[in-house]
């Protein structure tokens, strides 16, 4: 999937199947959150920015790694 160097939106990710599954898979608590509608609008970029203070880099790379492949 063209991530657009990260800026493609969330709601661009989980509109696409694949890529929801994906995070569905390594982040299931993201998708019981209740913010994640509003996060809709956010960028790639933006999600990381906040999440690098609560996830291992390492992880996050996988991720990316995976989205890309979808």
């Amino acid at each position: 999937m063209n991530l657009k160097n990260n800026k493609i939106t969330v709601g661009e990710l989980l509109d696409h199947a694949p890529a929801k599954a994906v995070i569905q898979k390594r982040f299931p608590m993201v998708m019981r959150h209740p913010m994640v509608g509003a996060a809709r609008t956010m960028t790639l970029e933006q999600i990381l920015a906040v999440a690098q203070g609560y996830i291992p880099q390492k992880k996050l790379e996988e991720a990316l790694s995976e989205l890309r492949k979808v």
